[in-house]
């Protein structure tokens, strides 16, 4: 594709090392990415403002760029202006690094081209210019073995070998938490995080990833798709880069369709849909030119700016809706599944894939011929449905001894109120029946998953001290439901940060607890029977005796109250608990 030329050409003092290299091949290390900013910043300080904004596990800090037309840095001004706010974050996989280079360019153009100015009069950008820092100071030339360029990048993980694209609910990094503070310190209407695809071959240089409309508010989902998605695809067309959805077959080829991207709160774009932020990943195609997947992402970020300047009324009017829907809503989905009775249908511009004997097994093997390029309907599997709901509480009622889970939830906006004494209350409680657990670590933690509960209603003394989360409006009511309640997909339960509660501190000795046992069912018919029952239905729990033995303890008074209980508490009261 010819690229279409700089509409003004930047002076040689403020060229990026990307726009330095002749062959379009290179992009900035940390440290000229930090330098080109602080340059900018020293230069324009009425509308380009940079700051530190928290460390990350590289030990050196995450920065923050605002961009302003009238210099105002301040979130709550912002709002009260009614600035809609564009939050952009780049390297996140510092082998990715198209949007590092762009956004410097788009900055650098915003503050020096007058006739750009417009685009912040109404919409404040803020630009993470690397967010894994520590994967971009791990620089190579190797790692990136599917892409074409550049010549040396960054590295997917981070210090902690963590993908930061899988951080954003458990934060165990550094990288995370900052952000997660500069995110609810901005509250952004958009959200976009640049990368880099991986997959199959086509003739796309920019695919994008929206947030799924599914699982949005549904003021939010009807403006995506009715709106703001149809402005991006006709924008990007005008400015010679059509785009297509997310390039995510079932196989290699699209006979079978595209199928939309389900991001869940562990990604970038899920975590933003749990605030009524709309979020995008736009994927430029790893097979391209390194020169034109950063002319490509310069020119979707000034679109998306374009667009939301001019659609400003409508992504308030949507937000608006958003929040008070949610403040009405009873009943919250916790996991989705793709509705493939539901089909979009788009033109797909690919190339045909065909087989040929593999020159290291002899094997048939894949590849795309690009002689034989094509454009032809291709479904587009694009609706999701929730396959677990959990109604909303009154509260959650966390012990004080969760002290890292505690720490999480503030950090992302929750309110916690600690109990000035002992309270007795009667509250809604899980049991974790069963469950499935990855057999291999996933981003430092096994993953439980297929979560089946046991709830039930017991009388409950919690101490002083301990804290209670009330799901007001003003709290984030679908950011504490998607992490405390076990059955969510990217719960707190799900990345194991409970498990301590799945293991037995006190058991029995089987020889002691046969007389015990016998004397329980002499004294408790009714558990007698319950257990003839089952020896009956299932014979093969009939002839074992050890199991018999274990059901009886689970279901006596010896059994351990807080064994496979899940420690948060749901309170369905009124008011505040204890009053």
């Amino acid at each position: 594709m010819t690229l279409a030329p700089a509409p003004t050409a930047p002076a040689p003092a403020w060229r990026t090392p990307f726009e330095n290299d002749p062959a379009g091949n290179t992009t900035a290390t940390h440290a000229e990415c930090i330098a080109y900013y602080q340059k900018l910043a020293s230069a324009y300080p009425k509308q380009l403002h940079m700051a530190e904004a928290g460390p990350t596990d590289s030990g050196l800090p995450l920065h923050e760029v605002v961009l302003a037309s009238d210099g105002d840095t301040d979130p709550a001004s912002t709002r009260r202006k009614n600035r809609r706010v564009l939050f952009i974050q780049n390297g996140i996989h510092p082998g990715e690094p198209e949007g590092i280079d762009a956004s410097m360019m788009l900055a650098r153009d915003l503050v020096q081209q007058p006739k750009l100015h417009k685009l912040l009069e109404g919409v404040t950008v803020v630009i993470v210019p690397v967010y894994n820092v520590d994967g971009m100071l791990n620089r190579n030339s190797t790692t990136r073995v599917n892409q074409n360029g550049p010549a040396a990048y960054g590295f997917r993980g981070n210090a902690r070998h963590l993908d930061l694209n899988r951080d954003y609910i458990k934060q165990d990094s550094r990288n995370a938490r900052s952000f997660a503070a500069l995110f609810q310190k901005w509250q952004p209407d958009i959200f976009v995080e640049t990368h880099t695809s991986n997959g199959a071959d086509y003739q796309y240089t920019m695919t994008l990833i929206a947030t799924q409309h599914s699982k949005l508010a549904p003021a939010l989902g009807t403006y995506l798709q009715g709106q703001l998605l149809p402005a991006l695809y006709k924008g990007m067309e005008q400015k010679k880069w059509p785009m297509t959805p997310y390039v995510d077959f079932e196989g290699k080829t699209p006979e079978r369709g595209l199928r939309a991207f389900l991001e869940t709160p562990r990604y970038s774009t899920g975590y933003a849909a749990l605030f009524n932020t709309i979020g995008f990943m736009p994927e430029t195609h790893m097979l391209k030119a390194f020169a034109p997947r950063v002319h490509a992402t310069y020119d979707f970020l000034k679109t998306m700016l374009e667009t939301v300047g001019q659609q400003s009324a409508a992504i308030a009017t949507a937000r608006t809706a958003a929040t008070a829907g949610m403040a009405a809503q009873t009943t919250f989905p916790l996991a989705w599944t793709l509705d493939e009775s539901q089909h979009e249908t788009v033109q797909f511009r690919g190339y045909e894939g065909r087989t040929k004997p593999s020159e290291v097994s002899g094997q048939p093997r894949l590849y795309y011929d690009r002689a034989a390029p094509f454009t032809r309907p291709v479904k587009y599997f694009n609706t999701y449905k929730p396959t677990a709901t959990a109604a909303r509480p009154t509260a959650y009622i966390i012990p004080q001894a969760w002290g890292e889970v505690l720490d999480i939830l503030r950090r992302n906006g929750a309110t916690l109120e600690p109990l000035a004494r002992d309270v007795t209350a009667p509250v809604e409680v899980y049991y974790l029946e069963d469950y499935k657990t990855s057999p291999r670590a996933y981003e430092g933690h096994y993953l439980h998953s297929q979560v089946q509960l046991r709830p039930a209603t017991e009388t409950v003394t919690f101490h002083q001290g301990d804290l209670v989360c009330y799901l007001t409006d003003a709290a984030p009511v679908r950011y504490l439901i998607e992490t405390l309640e076990p059955q969510a997909t990217d719960s707190f339960f799900a990345w194991g940060f409970f498990d301590s509660v799945l293991q037995q501190k006190e058991h029995f000795s089987d020889y002691v607890f046969e007389d015990v046992a016998a004397d329980l069912l002499r004294r408790d018919p009714a558990l007698k029977q319950r257990l003839e029952k089952l020896k009956q239905q299932n014979p093969a729990f009939g002839s074992n005796g050890a199991a018999q033995l274990e059901w009886v303890y689970l279901n006596s008074p010896h059994r351990e109250a807080g064994f496979n209980r899940y420690p948060v508490a749901r309170w369905l009261g009124t008011g505040r608990l204890g009053q």
